[in-house]
């Protein structure tokens, strides 16, 4: 597979374009942000960490039926993956408040929900990825009433799996953010990553944080609790 131009460089990947029409290359950085990039550094490591972490979970999801944008890992740091277009909405599934929830609604971190929550952002850095709801979705043509029904039902799919799977491994899954994508068909499948950028993960016996908001928060250890939850996803994963 020949690697060629460029075609987008994000806060946490670049994306190549590849021989294959149909297939592209996704290149993971150290790169950190945090509060629509108001916060940068680095945290070195992250990108083979986050390449590695969520080529095994997405390959655990398609055991489990769900469908993916993974085709195969290159190295380290490099994944081909099937060409999509990007539904613009961030899905967000709670587990348990904390984060911008616990803000948004003056409620304390730590509250287990009877069941999970699912939440909607336009996907646009210029305007904060504000919340939207299913009716605006439709008002602004993002997705068909369908679409949206089948992105909920795999995100609460990938919820139930994922779940289930960092329990194993003696971590709690808080909450999480997924994409997705349609291919030239407009068959809907998930993309993007997940790792602990994109999911809040506590250990499930102590609660310390083992994701972003240790860089987010100033916490201290981040690339500490990146190779925590690596090593127990591996040690679980054999």
């Amino acid at each position: 597979m020949k690697k060629m131009e460029m075609l987008y460089e994000g806060k946490a990947k670049r994306v190549y374009a590849t021989d294959d029409p149909t297939l592209l290359i996704v290149d993971y950085k150290d790169d950190a942000t945090a509060f629509n990039g108001e916060k940068k550094g680095t945290i070195v490591g992250k990108g083979v960490i986050n390449n590695q972490m969520s080529n095994r979970l997405m390959q655990r999801l398609e055991r489990a039926g769900v469908p993916t944008h993974f085709v195969q890992e290159l190295s380290e740091r490099e994944t081909l993956v099937k060409r999509v277009r990007i539904v613009p909405l961030e899905v967000i599934v709670r587990n348990i408040s904390a984060g911008s929830f616990a803000k948004r609604y003056g409620v304390e971190e730590g509250i287990v929900f009877d069941a999970p929550t699912i939440e909607f952002s336009y996907k646009n850095d210029d305007l904060g990825d504000p919340l939207i709801n299913s009716t605006h979705v439709a008002a602004l043509h993002l997705a068909t009433a369908e679409e949206l029904d089948t992105i909920r039902r795999m995100a609460l799919r990938v919820n139930e799996v994922l779940r289930a799977f960092w329990s194993s491994c003696g971590i709690t899954l808080v909450d999480f953010k997924l994409e997705f994508g349609r291919l030239d068909d407009g068959t809907i499948i998930l993309a993007d990553e997940i790792s602990p950028d994109t999911c809040r993960l506590w250990d499930s016996v102590t609660r310390e944080k083992l994701d972003k908001d240790r860089f987010r928060r100033d916490l201290g250890g981040v690339e500490d609790a990146y190779a925590e939850v690596m090593r127990r996803l591996r040690e679980h994963d054999a």
